[in-house]
């Protein structure tokens, strides 16, 4: 059967947690040829999540060789990647010493512990705060537990890395041991201001800077594969739904509203993030040019979210009563990290339906979302706020945060904005990104919403207030 080959500007490959994906950028900036399969099953048990790194790179060269058999020409390659998921393997053989454990996995919670004295340094040098999932923590206790790694690792016998420095090790026949800046700065352990690894860091998290892999710029890579084609670009998958969503024009905020939940805008490269937000390096060109960002988040409200019929709440069954609530089962994210408050009512909801605690719920993302905007919009006025995300898809989020939200908000209309991302940047942004957003109409500039958001941010303020229990 005859088919038609398109003249592709660049290919993506996104490694995410749960699948895989490929797709080709065509000439005028669509994403064509979409081709996925799941990620291997992680087991998770014990707070452990780990799946099979030789698994997941043969189901990664099988997508991306699907995808490029649909183009009539050898485009670039950008690859994102999850962030902080990682493994060791032996330098010999290619082999996996470890699973590839998930950025999920909170075995680096010992390493959190310790280093709570050190929480100023860290944040200081890293932009991000101390949490078990990332790379440094739980890489600390797995070389604690195992003293013989250490000294294979030292020695060079085996390697350690996230998992797109595993990948282009193996694509490039063990050539190539590196990481970009943006995958970098999500490890803990670069200094994200000098973007090098730093020797304060890893003396604090007891990981020798020698194992490390050497630090890549985002793009210009020019990495021939053994897939066939060319690695040009490579960042966590975050910074490249970011290059697709936004420009780099720090009025605009991209809410995201997914498994977990993040509210970001660009900073200006003299700028630091402020009150407790993270500060995020979203990527550095090959000119040594980097862009931050400056970041909120909300953790797990997927999960909370998941046991009530969310989707068939509307913007009316929203401030029905005076019950407040906090939506994130794995306690509040950015710019608080308090762990000791999850899901919490302000008062039982015994008498209530399913259906009246998931409005309850989805208050809370809307409210939290709106705090965020409103500390980003006192500090530098924003004029346009984007959604995107699968939450994002809800009416009843999108109306909710557009009455609370300081200044206008459209819905992205785009998907895959990850795989998008990493082919702009793979293409040198030769093609252009075209944005396709819905404005959401703001349905009551006064309404009961609003004024519970009001009341909300005054029981949130003394909920803060009382001690870390």
């Amino acid at each position: 059967m005859d088919r038609t080959l398109i003249s592709a500007a660049a290919v993506a490959l996104d490694l995410g947690s749960t699948s895989i994906k490929a797709a080709l950028l065509d000439r005028r900036g669509n994403l064509q040829h979409i081709a996925a399969q799941p990620a291997p099953a992680i087991d998770s048990r014990d707070g452990r999540y780990e799946s099979s790194a030789s698994e997941y790179v043969q189901i990664a060269a099988q997508v991306l060789q699907d995808c490029i058999a649909q183009a009539d020409n050898n485009p670039p390659l950008g690859l994102c990647s999850q962030r902080s998921s990682f493994l060791i393997w032996d330098k010999a053989s290619g082999e996996p010493v470890t699973p590839l454990i998930s950025w999920q996995d909170d075995r680096g919670k010992s390493c959190y512990e310790r280093l709570h004295a050190s929480e100023e340094t860290l944040r200081s040098l890293t932009g991000l705060r101390l949490t078990p999932y990332y790379f440094a923590p739980k890489l600390s206790v797995l070389l604690q537990e195992n003293p013989a790694w250490r000294e294979k690792l030292v020695q060079g016998e085996w390697l350690a890395g996230t998992l797109d420095t595993f990948l282009i090790w193996r694509w490039t026949q063990g050539r190539h041991f590196v990481t970009d800046a943006s995958m970098a700065a999500r490890t803990l352990l670069m200094d994200i201001h000098r973007q090098q690894w730093s020797d304060t860091l890893c003396h604090l998290l007891d990981i020798p800077r020698s194992i490390l892999p050497h630090l890549k710029p985002s793009t210009g890579l020019n990495l021939p594969l053994n897939t066939g084609v060319t690695l040009q670009a490579s960042v966590g998958d975050q910074s490249a739904a970011l290059v697709a969503s936004l420009t780099d024009r720090s009025s605009e905020a991209l809410v995201n509203l997914g498994t977990g939940g993040f509210v970001i805008r660009s900073l200006a490269a003299d700028t630091s993030a402020f009150g407790g937000y993270l500060h995020t390096l979203v990527y550095q060109n090959n000119q040594q040019e980097t862009q931050f960002a400056v970041e909120g988040t909300l953790n797990s409200i997927a999960a909370a979210l998941a046991p009530y019929p969310v989707k068939d709440c509307l913007v009316e069954d929203l401030a029905a009563n005076d019950i407040f609530c906090l939506a994130e089962p794995s306690g509040l994210g950015a710019p608080y990290f308090r762990n000791d408050w999850g899901i919490h009512f302000s008062q039982s909801v015994s008498g209530l339906t399913t259906r009246q605690i998931g409005a309850l719920l989805l208050e809370a993302i809307i409210f939290r979302v709106s705090r965020i905007l409103e500390d980003f919009h006192r500090h530098a006025p924003l004029t346009r706020i984007y959604l995107s995300g699968g939450l994002s898809e809800l009416p009843c989020l999108q109306h909710g945060i557009a009455q609370c939200a300081p200044c206008p908000v459209s819905h992205l209309q785009q998907k895959e904005a990850s795989l998008l991302g990493a082919a702009l940047l793979a293409s040198e942004h030769k093609i252009g990104c075209h944005r396709h957003a819905k404005d959401i109409t703001v349905l009551n500039d006064n309404n009961a919403l609003v004024k519970k958001y009001q009341r909300w941010k005054v029981w949130f303020d003394a909920l803060l207030k009382t001690p870390n229990h």
